[in-house]
């Protein structure tokens, strides 16, 4: 009986040891998955992101004049764990072009975030300011778009980085609620100049005043995708540097007039005596010796392959696209390993009567 009564006692301890241990790994699994969400980034994952803005929505688009207010709004989005993550922010329209067209469906956003224990623990908690890229005539033109960033992203870190998201509208004043469409998440430049350990220079900046090499990769990075809307000193790009005394490099951004995103709208600059945006034109500063390409040469055909897989595995884009994108590539990479287009291409804004020289001012961003 005392045998007995020993044997059974043991078997409920060791039920009881055995179900603390599972107790402890199950608690122990849930925190590391909890620790998991809570450490990825939102700009660390290409899968797209859903997420829903909630409030007097109708107000805000509609506020597209200069100096537009801000308006409350509540931004929530699933995290991977099945909770619906709510936030508080501020937004606005911003930006000229895109919010002061008529033709444009949405105006471009910027977003504020509310520092709180939320924000803390969400996959925002890096974020304090962010743009959010509307689509003006259609989404697939923000897949576009996006697709440009991810390329500049092979290139260089020195580059932002961009989340696609699918929006949902809730407007609580009309009551309604819009079918999800696809806009953008950007990085916020200072963001973007902390991540590579840099600042950001606030002077006007001549492109002659640049780190050359980095420069190089960046005009030919909007030669390949057919941008000729940017100027360093002025338009759609920011300046940073290892500090203040140091070489700046220049950062691009909004590829939405590229020939490569093709949208309704776009149309090169007059002075360019461009046909349209699909005819390239190389916008960088006169440089003779064409051994200074090499360098950009070089990696632009290293990474070719992983330019290329970026649209052939995107199924979001229309095949017929991603064909004709192919071949857009195609051309500029038969033109980059061709000396003689090489130099007639790239050293065109030292032709003097030219248009090579042209300086697009552009409209201020904000």
């Amino acid at each position: 009986m005392k045998t007995c009564l020993q044997s059974l006692v043991c078997f409920v301890l060791c039920c009881i040891l055995l179900n603390t241990i599972q107790a402890q790994t199950y608690n122990d699994s849930s925190r590391t998955s909890i620790h998991s969400l809570s450490s990825e980034g939102l700009f660390d994952i290409d899968e797209p992101l859903s997420i829903k803005l909630t409030g007097n929505l109708g107000k805000l688009m509609n506020d597209r004049s200069d100096n537009p207010r801000s308006y409350p709004l509540i931004l929530s989005y699933q995290a991977r764990n099945a909770v619906e993550i709510s936030l508080s922010i501020q937004a606005k329209t911003r930006g000229h072009f895109r919010r002061s067209m008529g033709g444009c469906t949405y105006p471009p956003l910027s977003l504020r975030f509310s520092k709180n224990d939320t924000l803390a623990s969400s996959i925002f908690k890096e974020q304090r300011k962010l743009k959010l890229v509307m689509p003006c005539r259609g989404d697939e033109y923000i897949i576009r778009e996006w697709l440009a960033y991810k390329i500049y992203n092979l290139v260089t870190p020195q580059s932002f980085r961009a989340r696609l998201v699918t929006i949902e509208l809730n407007d609580t004043k009309k009551k309604k609620v819009t079918p999800p469409f696809y806009g953008m998440l950007l990085e916020e430049e200072q963001q973007m100049a902390d991540r590579n350990h840099d600042v950001l220079i606030k002077r006007v900046v001549r492109p002659e005043q640049t780190d050359q090499g980095s420069f190089i990769k960046m005009a030919v990075f909007e030669y390949l995708i057919g941008n000729t809307d940017w100027s360093v000193q002025y338009q759609n790009t920011k300046v940073i540097a290892a500090d203040s005394n140091a070489v700046p490099v220049a950062v691009p951004y909004d590829f939405d007039q590229s020939g490569l995103v093709n949208t309704p709208y776009a149309k090169p600059a007059q002075e360019l005596e461009l046909s349209s945006v699909k005819e390239r034109r190389y916008r960088g500063y006169c440089i003779e010796e064409m051994e200074r390409f090499d360098e950009a040469i070089t990696l632009y055909n290293r990474i070719k392959p992983d330019i290329y897989k970026l649209y052939t595995d995107c199924t979001l884009l229309d095949p017929k696209y991603v064909k004709t994108t192919l071949q857009y590539f195609d051309e500029f990479y038969k033109i980059i390993n061709d000396p003689s287009a090489l130099k007639k291409e790239f050293s065109y804004p030292c032709d003097k009567n030219g248009t090579g020289r042209v300086v697009i001012k552009g409209l201020k961003e904000d």
